[in-house]
């Protein structure tokens, strides 16, 4: 029977406070965010955000019901973008991993040093943006909301190479090559079934920065049919501060009903929910997958 002594006993207790108070400081914002966007827009200007508001409404959400053509729309693209851009960054993420751990390939430890290198510096974003738009021409193009974002995050490069260097033994390689397998057979039938944490890791990692990403639509999209979801909650929040501040000066009617202040949050609310929604079910590759990937092999 394993009796833990009295110190033991108090670290357990104090870790166990310190993780449920960074869990509150997780969560709190959460409840506040969600119970702003359910308060009366005359109530949060006179009291402010509160978790026990006088009075609640659906005003915020109204307004951007009212809106949800352009809003679906940019959902839908959202969708794509980060679909196809968590499937591209796994496949070019995992397989320059795997060739980082390819044994005698020529030049590798160049190869691993200049893709670390990007971790410190780049070219800026003006020769970026010279690139994709004067030689790659992806501008107005679905390829602008992905192609930045996916070549490439070196980080997520040395997670997966440590996770593949440390994780599978090589003799399984030795055997499929002795067996007559080649590299992309390796890959495909040994490398990538046995590496479902690491790999739903910076699948999660990219769904995150594809779906919060707003900036590729900034610099790369003048169509408004391929705004993303971030993108045109930003759009609508400006639009809603401009309304409000010029209230006087134009002729709308029902100017002063908008909720400028609620639907701020009702926006961050609108955005997010998928993604929390979607967490919890990847929540324990993640947390395992960024452990083991992080292990320096």
């Amino acid at each position: 029977m394993n009796v833990r002594s009295r110190g033991e006993k108090t670290f357990e207790f104090v870790v166990h406070m310190v993780m449920i108070f960074l869990c509150l400081l997780v969560v709190i914002p959460f409840i506040l965010l969600i119970v702003g966007s359910f308060t009366d827009e005359a109530v949060a200007v006179r009291d402010g955000y509160t978790f026990f508001p006088d009075k609640f409404s659906l005003d915020a959400y109204s307004y951007i019901l009212k809106e949800w053509k352009q809003i679906g729309q940019a959902y839908l693209v959202t969708a794509i973008v980060t679909v196809l851009g968590v499937f591209l960054s796994i496949l070019v993420t995992s397989t320059f991993a795997f060739g980082l751990t390819v044994r005698d390939v020529p030049g590798v430890k160049v190869i691993q040093f200049l893709s670390v290198f990007t971790m410190l510096f780049n070219g800026g974003l003006v020769s970026t943006y010279y690139c994709y738009t004067n030689i790659f021409h992806i501008k107005n193009t679905l390829a602008a909301l992905i192609v930045p974002g996916l070549l490439m995050s070196a980080f997520n490069v040395i997670l997966v190479k440590n996770y593949f260097a440390t994780n599978i033994p090589t003799e399984l390689f030795d055997a499929a090559e002795i067996d007559g397998a080649s590299l992309f057979r390796i890959y495909g039938t040994i490398v990538m079934p046995l590496s479902t944490p690491i790999i739903a890791t910076i699948g999660l990692r990219a769904a995150l920065g594809y779906w919060n990403s707003w900036t590729n639509s900034m610099y790369y999209v003048t169509d408004n049919r391929l705004n993303t979801i971030q993108y045109l909650l930003e759009k609508m929040s400006q639009n809603i501060q401009f309304l409000v501040k010029n209230a006087d000066k134009l002729t709308i009617a029902n100017m002063i009903d908008i909720p400028s202040v609620t639907v701020r949050m009702a926006i961050a609310v609108v955005a997010v929910l998928p993604i929390m929604c979607i967490y919890p079910f990847f929540q324990k590759y993640f947390a395992k997958g960024l452990m083991v990937g992080a292990v320096k092999g």
